[in-house]
Formats: structure tokens, sequence, C-alpha cells
């Protein structure tokens, strides 16, 4: 949706999907490209904000390899419960209380380990001072599981979890797009506040006027009614700085996860 309202950068666009190790390998290509203003990657916070602090070889310098660009668009979190949780739990303080009670239940699925969603219940768990046992599902599965029953929550992308939130499958808390559900600043949990960015980066070295004028064309993009509307239907927000505004944002985000990572004693596998 991005590439087709750019065509005064340039003509025409190749999207090369990159998947594998969580993003790793992408920045891997990008890394090695042009620094001319014709490679660029759409990737997520968590290959800058949260990866560096996990794996000890990334492949990849988050902040000396590549010139952040501008974010496009983020989205939310939702803290769901399922069945396994009594129908009286109605708020995250609830929650929390019953996790404590039953330390061998308290569990919650995410797509994967190592990511933001399974370091947000890390961070919910140091503030309730309770086990929280994460199961990572490599995608979507933990809602199936969590809605059978056999976990006690998920946290996943809203646009993951809401649908099965609007039908009463599941509860939630945390999203303005749920008018009755609270955030979890206003539930009493501001440090859980957290939003997965997309954001577009680009080799090192690349001039910064190219970056300027990429920056330019993807804002262009981003602020049409039609690139709104089209997020919107996924339950994803737009978003756009300039590139400055974007450096400070990542380097926050950076500085915020590294002591999370490091006090969870987490490893990975690769």
């Amino acid at each position: 949706m991005l590439v087709e309202g750019m065509k005064d950068y340039a003509p025409s666009f190749i999207v090369d999907n990159r998947p594998g190790a969580g993003g790793r390998l992408a920045l891997g290509v990008l890394k090695s490209s042009p620094a001319d203003g014709t490679a660029m990657i759409l990737a997520p916070a968590s290959n800058f904000a949260v990866y560096p602090h996990v794996y000890k070889t990334l492949g990849y310098d988050a902040f000396g390899d590549f010139v952040p660009v501008t974010t496009v668009c983020s989205f939310p979190f939702l803290i769901t419960v399922g069945p396994m949780v009594p129908a009286d739990v109605r708020t995250l303080a609830d929650f929390v209380k019953w996790c404590a009670a039953y330390p061998k239940q308290a569990s919650y699925g995410t797509a994967a380990a190592g990511s933001m969603l399974h370091f947000t219940g890390v961070t919910l768990a140091r503030i309730g001072g309770f086990e929280f046992v994460h199961l990572p599902y490599g995608g979507p599965g933990g809602i199936q599981d969590l809605i059978g029953g056999r976990i006690a929550a998920t946290i996943y992308p809203i646009g993951t979890a809401l649908p099965h939130v609007q039908s009463g499958a599941i509860r939630a808390q945390r999203s303005p797009r749920l008018i009755d559900v609270p955030t979890v600043r206003e539930a009493g949990y501001p440090a859980l506040e957290a939003n997965e960015w997309f954001g577009v980066f680009v080799p090192a070295n690349t001039p910064a006027a190219t970056v300027s004028r990429l920056n330019v064309a993807i804002l262009a993009v981003v602020n049409t009614d039609g690139f709104k509307t089209a997020l919107a239907q996924l339950a994803i927000d737009p978003v756009g700085e300039t590139p400055q505004e974007f450096v400070q944002m990542v380097k926050s985000d950076f500085d915020r996860w590294g002591p999370i990572v490091h006090a969870s004693g987490f490893t990975p596998e690769d």
C-alpha cells in the first residue's frame, strides 16, 4: 500500500519479502545494499528496540548500519484472558491477584519468545510480583488455546485478538478501539504501555538529502485518507515524523526495553 503511492519518488518498486529469523535476515540484506536511496526496509520496532538486547550474534548494528527515515504505522497490544479465568476477574488488577493466588494456572501465550509481546508479559509479572509462565506459539495459535481454556491469557497485536474480543470469546485489557475496555494506564499499570511500530530504514551513509526526500514521499502517502482507511481496517494506526524525531524514538525504545530483557534472564535458542 505504501509504495503504490510513491510514484513521485520512483517510477516502480520491487517489494521483496525476506522472511526468516524475525526479520534479521532482511536487515542483513539491507545492510549490504547500495546507500543511494534505492534500497529500503519496512521493519518493526522489535528489530531495533528488543533484538539487540536478546541476540548475542545479531548480524547487524541497529544504530550503525542503518539510517531511520520515518515510522509508517503502529498498533497496540491486547492483554486478553479466556474461560480458564473466572468471570468475576474483570480488571487487570483482578487478574494480577488471581495469578498470584493460582500460580500453577498463571500462563500466557504470545507469537514468539524474545518478542516485545513476550517482554510485556515479563513486565506485568514483575510489577505484580507473580510468576507468569510464557508459552511462545510461533504465530496466532495461542488465541485458540485461550478460547479453549488451556491457557489463562494471551498478549497479541490488536489485529490478531480484536475479532475474538468483539465476539465475546475472550476478554481484553487495553485498546481505544474497545471503548468499554480501559487502557493499561487507566487500569493503573502505565509501565505496560507498549506499541509495536513499523518504520522505514535505509543503509548507513545514505545522503541526508536522499533521506529527507524519501521521508517527504512516505509521509505524503501516510497522510492520505485512503491509506488511513486501509490501515484502520487492519486495526493499525498511521504514524509519521521527521528522521530526527524517529531517531530519538528508536533510541528511547532501545533504552526502555534493555533493562527489562536483561532482568528476565531470557536466552534465545539461536
